[in-house]
Parts: structure tokens; C-alpha cells; sequence
């Protein structure tokens, strides 16, 4: 891995290389809610990824209860990783995307112990995360950071808890 992993709230000075990257390395819908828009990168599909993150500003206590940050490798744009509050307090939803030229490196499992970091910092218990037997990154990046897993009807549910102790000697 080139350079530390760093997470920086996305705002409007990283949005243009964080939508670079999107572009460049993934999927639409790797990255970003359904939209009715022509496929792949179009230009209503771009404004709408903005929009997207835009809506996010606010933060956790914003009007999304989101918080997203772009994933910093060596002053790099690689992705982004978010936290959403779920209704159950002290939770928060977590999910990740990474352009396809920083896969495979140790970033996304570094990537989630930073957010591990900023979610017990603003008070969490329990990072959630849910995705499909078959994101085989995803699952092992959960596993690395502790998570426990369990699978019903092809999803995977991951927890994480933040508050937890040591078991004593």
C-alpha cells in the first residue's frame, strides 16, 4: 500500500476527484443510488452523484444522518466510505466502494478501522454493515476488522461493536 489511508469528510473540494474516480474505476451502481438516467457515466448520472454526496454535507446530524469521507492514499482519491445512522441509537450503517486500480491492497480493511475510529468518536456502539455472500472483498475486509457475520437468504449482515471489552484474564 502507497502512503497511509486517510479519511477526509467529502466536500466540495475532493467531490470532482472523487466522481473522477468513480467514473474511471466502477460501476454506477457500485457507487451511487438507482437514478433514471441513460447508462453508465452520463452527464445526468454525474450530476446526480454529486447531488448525492452533496445531500451528505450535513453530516450525521444533517437531514440524512450521513457521513461520508473519500479515501485518501497518499493525497489520492482511491473511494469512499460512509456512515448512516440506523434508527436504533448509538448505530450507524456502513458502506465502502474503492476504484478498481486500489482493490486488493490492504486499503478497504484500513479504510473501515479509520471509520471504526470517527464512529466511536462520535459517541457509536455498533458499526452495521450489510452485502451479498458473493462481494468476496467486502466480506473479507468485515472479517479483518472484527466483524461478526451472519447470512440469511444471500445477504450478509456484519456487526461491529465499538464498546467492547477485552475478555479479562
Amino acid at each position: 500500500m502507497a502512503g497511509a489511508v486517510r479519511l477526509e469528510p467529502v466536500n466540495e473540494r475532493n467531490l470532482e476527484p472523487l466522481l473522477s474516480v468513480a467514473a474511471a474505476e466502477a460501476e454506477p451502481d457500485d457507487v451511487m443510488p438507482p437514478v433514471e438516467a441513460p447508462a453508465g457515466w452520463s452527464l445526468a448520472r454525474r450530476d446526480a452523484f454529486r447531488e448525492f454526496h452533496r445531500s451528505s454535507f450535513g453530516g450525521l446530524d444533517g437531514p440524512t444522518g450521513s457521513q461520508m469521507y473519500a479515501i485518501l492514499v497518499g493525497g489520492e482519491v482511491v473511494g469512499m466510505v460512509r456512515m448512516t445512522r440506523c434508527d436504533e441509537p448509538g448505530a450507524v450503517e456502513t458502506g465502502m466502494w474503492l476504484g478498481r486500480s486500489a482493490r486488493g491492497q490492504g486499503i478497504g480493511a484500513a479504510a473501515l478501522r479509520e471509520l471504526l475510529n470517527a464512529a466511536a468518536r462520535a459517541g457509536m456502539r455498533a458499526v452495521v454493515a450489510e452485502t451479498t455472500r458473493d462481494n468476496i472483498g467486502a466480506v473479507a475486509v468485515l472479517e479483518k476488522c472484527g466483524a461478526k457475520l451472519r447470512e440469511d437468504d444471500g445477504k450478509v449482515h456484519a456487526e461491529i461493536c465499538l464498546d467492547s471489552t477485552p475478555p479479562a484474564l
